[in-house]
């Protein structure tokens, strides 16, 4: 048996195409995709109706990520149309105005996916972990961490989110997390996504695989959608996060910046101008 699961693949649709023409020569038993396909980069309709048409041709499997959460939101008629919580979500917004047609369909999306095997073990995909789709596994999760949001612990735990490969053996369970199959936080620029095989002689093994890809055409691609003159002002660090293969926001908000800019010191695009300028990045996040 031959699963392969891709994830986080944030609207970039060169690396999406490079991925499953992989996986389509390895030719799985079965391919699921964990969450995240939309959002935080510029093709999210190409990908979204992507995906799928696989689902329709090839029994492609799809389950809900925090991001598909979050475009999700700007569904909701209580969100808010103006202020700072609606400036913080203009790329979402911006990208619910490209996927709107869609919203049904990402509401229908589950949590988790499993997948059982002949011996009566099992692999359990989830986009984060049992405690939520924003609740990663990250390198330096501790033990007691870990074991807390996989428990009841399947054979094989299979989560994402998080964007950074890994692998853990937590009791019986082993955990893998197969990094992003668009927009890498590890510094390694080469998308991934998880091989995992089943057989009767050696159980559940896996193995994450990392794809060269036109990396400068994906990141043309943040200018030709409009993203970066459309989506607001965190595109761009999503463009930093493109060229460093690192993640951006997480950083700018422990930085403080986020704080500024809801207490009002600052405006958005001013608390993000002097976060890159702070940590000397300023001319890797121009276009």
């Amino acid at each position: 048996m031959k699963i392969a699961v891709l994830s986080d693949i944030h609207g970039n649709k060169v690396a999406l195409q490079e991925i499953t023409a992989d996986i389509e020569k390895w030719n799985p038993d079965q391919v699921v995709v964990n969450g995240d396909v939309i959002n935080r980069g510029p093709n999210n309709k190409f990908c979204w109706e992507f995906v799928k048409e696989k689902e329709r041709t090839a029994g492609w499997q799809l389950v809900r990520g925090n991001h598909e959460d979050y475009v999700l939101y700007s569904a909701d008629p209580t969100a808010p149309q103006s202020g700072p919580q609606f400036e913080i979500r203009a790329f979402s917004e911006w990208t619910f105005g490209h996927i709107k047609p869609y919203i049904y369909q990402l509401a229908a999306l589950p949590d988790r996916y499993a997948v059982p095997a002949p011996d009566g073990s099992y692999m359990l995909i989830t986009h984060g972990t049992m405690k939520g789709n924003r609740v990663g596994i990250y390198p330096e999760s501790t033990e007691e961490e870990i074991r807390a949001r996989v428990s009841p612990g399947p054979a094989m735990f299979v989560t994402a989110h998080t964007h950074r490969v890994h692998k853990w053996q937590i009791d019986q369970t082993q955990v893998v997390n197969i990094g992003s199959a668009g927009l890498p936080f590890d510094g390694n620029w080469h998308p991934s996504y998880g091989r995992f095989t089943w057989t009767a002689e050696q159980g559940w093994q896996s193995e994450v695989r990392r794809i060269p890809y036109d990396r400068d055409q994906a990141i043309q691609n943040l200018k030709t959608s409009g993203f970066i003159d459309e989506a607001g002002p965190f595109a761009k660090l999503i463009l930093a996060e493109y060229r460093l293969a690192k993640g951006m926001i997480a950083p700018w908000a422990k930085a403080g910046y986020e704080k500024k800019f809801f207490d009002e010191e600052l405006s958005l695009a001013e608390a993000i101008d002097r976060y890159l300028a702070e940590v000397g990045l300023t001319a890797i996040a121009t276009w």
